[in-house]
């Protein structure tokens, strides 16, 4: 089969290692292996005992009764058996996209988004109609453009909220109205939900808690900041989780015991990570706010308290060249906006450390003073 390089991996997998300060990252600030030991407190101590005692097997296929127990805890209406553990919502993407799309199918997906969410269905021979997001409307798309592309035979509409490059969200009333489009038809609604606004502020319910054919997809990596427990889910209901389950035998078979353990530990005490998430998100994004209020050359339409936002940048240069010669010159690493095909943006991941936040944009904005 063909499929289309991935832009934005490309991009890190070359760059990253050369970055002084990556602001370019889509995680909250990676937590240490230290970290996750010292947020149990008092429980560190029978973890450690517990993961030294278990065998390297491949443990439990789908995913531990603890680790699916506090899965579970994250929705309103889901049961354990709905539950798949997958290898990052990578796989999971991948496992709902390969247990559901045909040649021939009609998938609808937002635009620009994470790239699985088109490309595979085309990599399988699906017709893919992209649903453009709009900067007028604050990054969010069109319900009436979904009405104007949406057939009959539409298969499934992939989002992914919050929108990655951008941070924007779609609230529950968005929610609701995508649902009752995509009902009319009996289309899937797959929704990657990795961006989970942390501001409770902003009502945000898993699709799958919305929609009988939704499919929510999560992970560690993001919210959690552990992207190097390479653990994810999916949720759908029990006719398709059945079925992702004999697709899912063909790409994985467990993500490994150690990795379930750590998962399951974090998840247990997921409000200590949150309290500490949150803290990170407002104090770097207040950053960003104040820095593009200084700096005029970038503009920002705020994210919506996730870890990617999306400056647009007022210069006289080809967005890929500029941000690769501010590495090379300034240590600093950006995702150019053309690998979203949206030359004359960037993606600015704020949510790293503050210090080097502070540093990147300053040097960023010395880069900048160039063209003045």
């Amino acid at each position: 089969m063909e499929i289309a390089a991935f832009g934005v991996e490309e991009w890190l997998n070359e760059w990253e290692k050369e970055a002084i300060y990556d602001i370019a990252g889509s995680s909250i600030d990676s937590l240490t292996l230290r970290d996750i030991l010292e947020i149990g407190g008092a429980s560190q101590a029978a973890f450690l005992e517990d993961l030294w005692a278990k065998k390297m097997n491949y443990g439990w296929i789908e995913g531990s009764p603890a680790f699916k127990e506090e899965v579970r805890k994250l929705y309103q209406n889901v049961e354990v058996s709905q539950i798949l553990q997958t290898n990052g919502a990578t796989g999971a993407n991948h496992l709902a996209l390969y247990a559901l799309i045909e040649k021939g199918d009609h998938v609808i997906s937002l635009y620009p988004s994470y790239q699985q969410l088109y490309d595979i269905p085309r990599s399988l021979g699906a017709e893919v109609s992209l649903w453009q997001i709009r900067e007028e409307d604050a990054w969010l798309p069109s319900l009436d453009d979904l009405r104007a592309m949406i057939r009959p035979n539409t298969k499934m509409i992939c989002i992914n909220n919050a929108n990655n490059p951008t941070g924007a969200v779609m609230e529950r009333p968005f929610l609701e109205e995508l649902v009752a489009i995509a009902r009319e038809v009996g289309a899937y609604i797959l929704s990657d939900e990795v961006y989970k606004p942390l501001d409770t502020r902003f009502d945000v319910p898993a699709i799958v808690d919305l929609y009988e054919k939704g499919i929510s997809v999560n992970s560690m990596s993001k919210t959690y900041s552990v992207a190097g427990v390479r653990v994810g889910w999916v949720v759908a209901n029990d006719e398709l989780s059945n079925l992702f389950r004999k697709y899912r035998d063909y790409t994985m078979i467990c993500a490994g015991v150690v990795d379930d353990a750590l998962a399951t530990y974090v998840l247990q005490h997921k409000e200590a990570v949150l309290e500490r998430n949150r803290s990170i998100v407002a104090e770097n994004l207040n950053v960003v706010k104040d820095w593009v209020k200084h700096e005029p050359r970038v503009s920002l339409i705020d994210p919506s308290a996730v870890p990617v936002s999306f400056i647009k940048l007022d210069i006289p240069e080809e967005t890929e060249t500029f941000c690769l010669r501010l590495l090379q010159e300034k240590g600093v690493l950006l995702v150019p906006g053309n690998r979203f095909d949206r030359p004359g943006y960037a993606r600015l991941g704020y949510c790293t450390q503050t210090e080097t936040l502070k540093k990147g944009l300053t040097l960023l904005s010395e880069c900048l003073r160039q063209y003045d």
